[in-house]
């Protein structure tokens, strides 16, 4: 079966969570939280639910482990924590939950990243995969990065994406 006739297959309307890991965001000033949010109902995705934790990696695995459980929820998105600063701890809460990682998701992330910003991009550790049946994405917590995430890599993929853990 080709790509496309998987994607025909796909659901056209996956539900979402979104997720700001910041020890300094509200949601008065969460751009990133509320651009997630706008670029994933415009494209025809529910958002389920929204969070703000502060980058604790137990609060941050907490949630994804009751998401996971509850079954209600196809996808994760997270921002923030993913940078190299001693708070940013979202990669190591994520990455030890993954039941499957897909290393292609920060690989490419990464090349997008570099084209618009230089060798800084190498900063980043964004990173995907599956937590059981649900998809789990760690995004940068910049406008910019959830952007280029959601655009380029997750919303032309996410109900293909969700079909497959779901088969």
């Amino acid at each position: 079966m080709s790509v496309e006739e998987h994607k025909k297959l796909a659901p056209s309307s996956v539900r979402c969570v979104v997720v700001t890991v910041s020890d300094s965001r509200t949601t008065k000033d969460d751009v990133s939280g509320d651009l997630a949010k706008r670029l994933l109902i415009e494209a025809g995705h529910q958002v389920a639910g929204r969070h703000i934790l502060p980058d604790e990696p137990q609060a941050v695995a907490a949630l994804l482990r009751d998401l996971a459980l509850d079954g209600e929820t196809d996808c994760v998105l997270l921002s923030g924590g993913t940078g190299l600063s001693h708070r940013d701890r979202t990669y190591e809460a994520v990455t030890g939950l993954l039941t499957k990682k897909l290393d292609g998701f920060g690989e490419l992330f990464r090349f997008l990243s570099f084209q618009e910003i230089g060798p800084a991009a190498m900063l980043s550790r964004a990173v995907g995969g599956a937590l059981g049946s649900m998809a789990v994405f760690a995004l940068p917590g910049s406008p910019k990065a959830v952007e280029l995430g959601l655009t380029k890599l997750l919303l032309p993929e996410l109900g293909h994406l969700v079909r497959e853990l779901n088969r």
